[in-house]
């Protein structure tokens, strides 16, 4: 996959496109069967996505403190995983949002990109204050010469999929019910970062991940099953998000116990696989207390692990 940080850097190419424009947060399973039908109907033509960074919501509203499902470098490894040939991503500003339906595509979906067919999400809106819709874009389409499709709204046991529902779902804490919805594990990315050792003092040594994107979302605080990718190997383990109440922690860690597990990550940057949630974080009596309780969520990690792997 071919990845373009700006329309600009994109030179001409011979190809025309089959493509589709969207933020795509979290690439989630609706997402995946618009990208399915690119490349089903891409035959000489090249599968291409147009997307946009900082989200357009953050943009035209700066008090807007939308949590994201996916990081940029978390969205372009998604998307290359489904097979798409051209990705671009546009940095979105406010003199880009002034951008007209009409002149958005003559200006860059037809002279940069060739395009051949449009491939859109269901009640897809784009172009200044969000005036281009699909009735239009097929009187474009007539106009100038390409295809227009629209995919109608995916349902999971009658429940629309949408980002929102998605983020909706992890702040809830039903990280069971996100990952459904997305078709892969929610992932968190983030640096290894010293702590303050009580993990290794109460005989559960843990790493502390440091998410450096301000703006992505971190699931409801508790313990959760997870995994990671170690040496091409993955290795389970017990994740602690919250503010670590047993012992008046101040502010919020992300606290990975991994299991059957010895070597130095520190420093390391890790991408974490959540796959079940196990409990609310709790205030304990004692280190004592709350050591006893980490045992227990390791022995029901570990069931769980060998049933359902």
């Amino acid at each position: 996959m071919q990845v373009y940080h700006s329309i600009k850097k994109f030179s001409k190419k011979s190809n025309t496109t089959i493509l589709t424009i969207g933020t795509f947060d979290g690439v989630h399973i609706g997402h995946q069967k618009i990208i399915e039908k690119l490349n089903q109907n891409k035959l000489n033509s090249k599968s291409a996505l147009f997307t946009f960074f900082p989200h357009p919501r953050r943009v035209l509203n700066s008090e807007n403190d939308l949590k994201m499902l996916t990081t940029i470098d978390e969205k372009m490894m998604l998307l290359e995983k489904f097979g798409l040939d051209l990705l671009m991503i546009e940095p979105f500003t406010n003199d880009f949002s002034d951008l007209s339906a009409n002149d958005f595509v003559k200006n860059i979906l037809l002279d940069k990109l060739h395009l051949k067919k449009l491939i859109i999400g269901y009640d897809h809106r784009f172009g200044k204050d969000r005036e281009g819709n699909f009735n239009q874009l097929q009187e474009f389409g007539k106009e100038f010469g390409f295809q227009v499709e629209e995919i109608s709204a995916q349902d999971i046991e009658n429940v629309a999929v949408s980002s929102t529902k998605i983020r909706k779902a992890l702040k809830e804490g039903d990280v069971e019910k996100a990952n459904k919805y997305l078709g892969y594990n929610y992932l968190l990315t983030g640096k290894v970062v010293s702590g303050k050792g009580l993990g290794r003092k109460i005989n559960f040594p843990t790493i502390n991940l440091f998410v450096e994107d301000e703006h992505k979302l971190v699931p409801k605080t508790g313990v959760y099953i997870v995994k990671t990718k170690i040496d091409q190997n993955y290795v389970f383990g017990i994740m602690n998000i919250g503010f670590r109440p047993t012992v008046d922690g101040k502010h919020k860690t992300i606290e990975v116990h991994l299991l059957d597990y010895t070597g130095n990550l520190y420093s390391k940057k890790m991408q974490i696989e959540i796959i079940k949630r196990l409990r609310e974080e709790q205030k304990f009596d004692s280190l004592e207390a709350l050591t006893f309780q980490i045992k227990n969520d390791e022995e029901v990690a570990r069931n769980w692990i060998e049933k359902e792997h």
